[in-house]
Parts: structure tokens; C-alpha cells; sequence
């Protein structure tokens, strides 16, 4: 076996990337990294009918948005199976496999005395060691290992450690059902094996098909790749995770307004750990990363969690980024077709300037538009209840100090933030108000809110012209 350490992310292409696949990928992905190694994308889409390139399409899309990387063209499954089957004639050759005749109704005979017996439903092994002269007519037969019956098979797993699997309670498998094609089992040994994975990273839901594949290696004289089996994610109520959990694709996480870089280092806590340390980026891992941080139990999905990782992210992000992540996602938007509608250069430039005050408050990219919408909005801005009641207040108190307020902006002969702030703290020393009383009729004037970034960059912002015809359609 190479040196070179080979790992794999092999999804069925059924849906859509889920969460715990994506999560799964990033292991595989940063494993190969630590170790100069490579990861090879496999699409197992030997169910014809649940197949379909939409969901290829979609696995690809979000470990590309994720930003975890693979080399070569993806391996179809699918397209393997001549491969299979010569794999099956060899195991026929050489012993370790059978043709079995056992037609439906008897194999649910033994489905039915095993509930009665109350044990787990398991071939008997009729066919074992009969000859095929005895086989009935009319029967396509499937060809099945010959598993060993007595002892253990052993799994030494880089997480779970030593797993001992009783080989009485791994009955002889099917490898090729009767219509010739090969069942999951076989094909993920004989592909494994061809792309030369060394290391096996997967959730540890397949640590039984880790013994009963362990078998289909041996039995073809092959070695077996060293295996790690990570615990599953769960929802915040400790149940496996699932739609009742929430969102449950890349996709909608996308579309939910977080980062790429923010979602994968959510992920990679979500059963790993180094120390104390929370935020990771990603050559910092090639140096810390390995097996040995990883946990035995399942992790919880926390959104809370996530949005705060989110936040985190989005205020050390770059503006010019975070402006170009907002206008990717305006297709994925629930109301995105009217930010896409406004959005041009001249807003692109203004999300800029603003993105300072409007990533201080922000934990996803869907709350920095909310919060830029006023960027977006054409005059006259709809007025919330709550804006409109501060202007009206007092007998239009706001509206009149609206309008004298407007008379020292336009004075302003360079308008910059700085002497924005130095006129309006002026304007309000001089009328004796305190600065919420200027400064929550300008806000409201500017974004027909109540909240917002800073009133100094929304007024900065926002430009000259566009600022003082925004207070005067508000002024008394």
C-alpha cells in the first residue's frame, strides 16, 4: 500500500449535501491535508431510480461553496459495475463465495421464525455448500460471501478503538443480487480498493458494514484500509438530527445567511477539538489537525452556537467581501428579487462604506441586508409605526428640529464622517438638546426605522443629496 495517504467522501446522490455529509467531507478533506495526502470524491449512485444528477449537482455545489476541495474528476459508481462483478467471479473462483437459489417465500420463512425466536432476522446458509445442480428452475440466483461462522472480526478503529463482532451475527451477505447488479457492501470494497483509499473516515453508523466489508476484503486478499468512525450529529434535544431539527442542507444554510468559512469551523467543533481553541482557519489546521481530538459521543447542534460563530466571522471578514457574499446570495433570498431589482454599482459602494457599522450587529448575511435596507429603499422611505411616532411627537417636535438641522448639513463643504458628527454634536449643543433628541428623528428620517448602524454613517452614507431629500421630505 502507498505511503501516500488517500481519503475519500463518497455521498449518494438522493438529495441534497447533508449536514452531516458536509461534515463528514471536512474530515476526509483536512485528514489528506495534515497528512500531504489527497481526497478523491466518489458518487455511489448505484440506485438508479433514487439517483438522479440534480443531487450530483448539489453535492458538488455545496463542497464547493464549503470550500473543501478534491482531486481528480468524481468517480460514478455506476459506472463500475463490470468491475464489480469481475471482482465477484474471483471470489467465486477461489471459494469464498456462492451462487443462492433461496427463493422470496423462503427467505421469509426465515424473516419469520427469527421474530419468533426473537432475534435478528439472518440468512441460514442453505445454499452454502449445495451444488448448483440442485437448483431449482425459474430462480436467478444471488451470489452471497461465505463469511467465516465462527470466531470474531475485529475492527482496530483510530476512534471507536477495538470493535469485536461476533462473525455468527454476520450471516453471508448478497454481493450481486439476481439481476447481476452489485449490492452497496460489495461495490464501496472493490471501488475503495481501486482508488487506493488508505483511511476511511465515516460516520460511525457504518461500523457494523466496517466488519461485514472487512470480510469482502480478506476475502479477495486485499488489504484493509485503516478505518475511523466518527459519532453522529444529533439535534439540541440529543435525538439523531433530522428535517424536525431544522434546516438540514448546505444549501439552506447558504440560504440562511452564513458564511462558508464560518459553517465548516461550526462543523469541525461539532466532534473534534484542540484544547480550548474555537476558531481555526484552515492552514492552521494543517499543523494541529488529527484523529486523536476526536470524540466518542455525539454532538449537539447548536444554532445559537452557529449564529454566534457566524458573527464572529462576519465582523473580522473584509467589507469588499462580505458585500460580495450578500449580492451571491440575492438568488437564494426569500425577497431577494427586490434587493436584486435596487441593487447597482452605487449601492455596492455604499454596503462598503457601511459594512463597519453594519457588521457590529450582525450574525448572518440575511441580518446585514436587513440592516442595509435602507440603502435599498426609494423616497419617500416607508415609515414604521415606531419612526413615525418620533417625528410626531411633541407636535412634530422632530420634524421642526429635522428641518433646522438640515440648513448646518448642507453648509458641510466636504462631507465626511468626521464633519457630519462634529455638526450635528454642535447643532445639539446649541439648542440645548440632549443627542437622542436629534439623533432619533435623523434616524428616522434616513431609514424609516428605529434602529440602525450609526446615525453618522447612515447619514455619511447615504451621500449629500440623498440625505438632506430624505430630511426634507420628513422636516416641518
Amino acid at each position: 500500500m502507498s505511503d501516500l495517504v488517500v481519503t475519500r467522501f463518497a455521498p449518494s446522490p438522493t438529495g441534497f449535501l447533508h449536514i452531516g455529509g458536509a461534515r463528514t467531507a471536512l474530515f476526509n478533506w483536512l485528514y489528506a491535508r495534515a497528512n500531504g495526502g489527497k481526497m478523491l470524491l466518489r458518487i455511489e449512485d448505484t440506485d438508479r431510480e433514487r439517483s438522479t444528477q440534480e443531487a450530483v449537482d448539489a453535492i458538488i455545489d455545496g463542497l464547493t461553496w464549503l470550500g473543501i476541495e478534491w482531486e481528480c474528476d468524481p468517480v460514478s459508481q455506476a459506472s463500475r459495475v463490470e468491475r464489480h462483478r469481475e471482482a465477484v467471479e474471483q471470489l467465486l473462483e477461489t471459494g469464498h463465495a456462492y451462487r443462492c437459489y433461496a427463493s422470496q417465500e423462503e427467505l421469509e420463512e426465515m424473516r419469520e421464525k427469527a421474530r419468533a425466536e426473537k432475534r435478528p432476522p439472518r440468512y441460514d446458509g442453505r445454499w452454502r455448500d449445495r451444488d448448483a445442480s440442485e437448483a431449482p428452475e425459474g430462480i436467478a440466483p444471488v451470489i452471497r460471501i461465505k463469511s467465516p461462522q465462527e470466531g470474531e472480526t475485529v475492527i482496530h478503529d483510530a476512534i471507536q478503538g477495538e470493535v469485536r463482532f461476533p462473525n455468527k451475527d454476520l450471516d453471508d451477505l448478497v454481493l450481486l443480487r439476481s439481476d447481476g447488479t452489485p449490492t452497496y457492501m460489495l461495490a464501496v470494497v472493490v471501488d475503495d480498493h481501486d482508488m487506493g483509499i488508505t483511511d476511511i473516515i465515516r460516520g460511525d453508523d457504518h461500523l457494523t458494514n466496517a466488519a461485514r466489508q472487512k470480510i469482502i476484503y480478506e476475502a479477495l486478499g486485499w488489504p484493509v484500509p485503516k478505518m475511523a468512525h466518527i459519532p453522529l450529529i444529533h439535534g439540541a434535544d440529543g435525538a439523531k438530527l433530522s428535517k424536525r431539527h431544522g434546516a438540514l442542507g448546505a444549501e439552506a444554510y447558504r440560504a440562511m445567511g452564513y458564511l462558508p468559512e464560518a459553517l465548516r469551523n461550526y462543523l469541525l467543533r461539532l466532534g473534534w477539538a484542540h484544547g480550548d481553541e474555537e476558531y481555526f482557519n484552515t492552514e492552521e489546521l494543517n499543523a494541529v489537525f488529527g484523529l486523536s481530538g476526536m470524540g466518542k459521543s455525539p454532538s449537539r447542534f447548536d444554532f445559537a452556537k452557529l449564529e454566534n460563530m457566524n458573527g464572529h466571522y462576519i465582523r473580522a471578514a473584509d467589507n469588499a467581501y462580505l458585500v460580495s457574499r450578500m449580492k451571491d446570495l440575492l438568488v437564494e433570498m426569500e425577497n431577494g428579487a427586490w434587493f436584486q431589482e435596487r441593487w447597482n454599482e452605487t449601492i455596492e459602494r455604499q454596503l462598503v462604506d457601511a459594512m463597519p457599522g453594519l457588521k457590529e450587529r450582525a450574525k448572518t448575511l440575511l441580518e446585514l441586508f436587513d440592516g442595509a435596507r435602507f440603502l435599498f429603499d426609494a423616497r419617500p422611505l416607508p415609515m414604521e409605526d415606531k419612526a413615525k411616532a418620533i417625528l410626531d411627537a411633541d407636535d412634530g417636535a422632530g420634524r421642526t428640529v429635522l428641518a433646522e438641522l438640515a440648513q448646518k448639513l448642507d453648509e458641510i463643504p466636504l462631507w465626511s464622517l468626521e464633519e457630519i458628527e462634529q455638526t450635528v454634536r454642535a447643532f445639539t449643543d446649541a439648542k440645548e438638546l440632549k443627542l437622542g433628541k436629534v439623533a432619533q428623528p435623523l434616524r428616522a428620517a434616513m431609514t424609516g426605522r428605529t434602529t440602525s448602524p450609526g446615525i453618522f454613517d447612515v447619514v455619511w452614507v447615504l451621500g449629500k443629496e440623498e440625505a438632506l431629500a430624505r430630511i426634507h421630505d420628513q422636516a416641518v
